[in-house]
């Protein structure tokens, strides 16, 4: 069972109204309910403003309910203001009728959940698009008046900014979350299709500019989750075949012009050799794996060169990767 509670917050008292919370929550909302062939993935609970005030009562309720029962993974979502009190060392998801000293819910209030919660939840995982987020990250002096707390077993944590940072919008999306929601879309993708927090982390740190908001990434795991799926890179059919190509990992696959039935200028050189309908289905195979980075030639910059010019192949690090995965039978 998998679950996710996305929350938006826009309409604060002015003149501190947010524009793209509302927005973001909804969009990623229906991103994370569904696969990408439409199959189901997190039962999704989503509050937003838009849809009525959002209280620090009903905040603390509904985190409450989310890290109650058992559940393979959690998916905790924040898109609002955050504020870091440094007169109790904590920080804040700010609710529509937080003031001080009572701003909304405790960053340290929902990672002492997160952790007790563990192990009826597997993993929890936090994504935090708020200014000062990032101090849900710090490992010391999290807890309630200073106390040293930890991120525990199976819990992730992915913030907009680090702990004295603002999280920028941008035509009407918060810059972090319309980046995770590239990445979620398939941009973040391994190439079976599965999205991780490391891979979203991964595509969030390397989109943004080293002048901009930088994300901040702390886990306590022991296997990574998917948080999505969507359509492999590389189909698995073919992946569960590169054992059967690659006896080996170091092993040199050697093509020849009956693998390319499009000979170009070399037509007329080629002519007395016949084209191998079998091995151009195994070429196209192999062309869609250079693609992704999991084959390279060895004797040319280019597969049409290493066929017709009778080159050969072989896996990269990553190709031999997944090639180990299909011959343990893991695709």
């Amino acid at each position: 069972m998998k679950k996710a509670l996305i929350v938006g917050i826009d309409d604060y008292d002015p003149p501190n109204e947010l524009n793209g919370c509302v927005n973001d929550a909804v969009e990623l909302a229906a991103l994370l309910e569904a696969n990408g062939d439409g199959s189901p993935n997190f039962d999704v609970r989503r509050i937003i403003s838009s849809e009525g005030p959002v209280t620090s009562a009903e905040l603390h309720e509904a985190i409450g309910e989310l890290f109650t029962g058992d559940a393979d993974t959690v998916v905790l979502y924040f898109a609002g203001h955050g504020i870091m009190d440094e007169e109790t060392n904590n920080g804040y998801l700010v609710t529509q009728d937080g003031r001080n000293p009572n701003w909304g819910v405790s960053l340290s209030g929902v990672l002492q959940q997160a952790n007790k919660a563990h192990p009826r939840i597997k993993s929890t995982v936090i994504l935090l698009d708020s200014c000062q987020s990032g101090f849900a990250g710090e490992v010391s002096g999290l807890g309630d008046s200073g106390a040293v707390s930890h991120i525990g077993n199976g819990v992730t944590i992915l913030t907009a900014c680090h702990r004295k940072g603002f999280a920028a919008e941008t035509n009407g999306h918060g810059k972090f979350t319309d980046i995770m929601i590239d990445g979620l879309g398939g941009a973040a993708s391994d190439v079976i299709g599965r999205v991780t927090p490391a891979s979203l982390y991964a595509h969030v740190d390397q989109t943004l500019g080293a002048w901009e908001q930088r994300p901040i990434y702390k886990a306590n795991v022991q296997s990574f989750i998917s948080l999505r799926e969507v359509s492999p890179k590389v189909p698995k059919e073919i992946l569960r075949r590169l054992p059967k190509y690659f006896p080996t990992a170091s092993h040199v696959l050697k093509l020849d012009p009956s693998f390319e039935p499009d000979r170009g200028e070399e037509a007329e050189r080629l002519k007395g050799i016949p084209v191998d309908e079998d091995n151009v289905r195994i070429y196209r195979e192999l062309q869609k794996c250079h693609q992704h980075g999991l084959i390279t030639p060895t004797d040319h910059e280019y597969m049409w060169h290493t066929a017709v010019f009778s080159g050969g192949c072989r896996l990269t690090a990553t190709g031999a990767h997944y090639r180990r995965l299909a011959e343990k039978k893991k695709i």
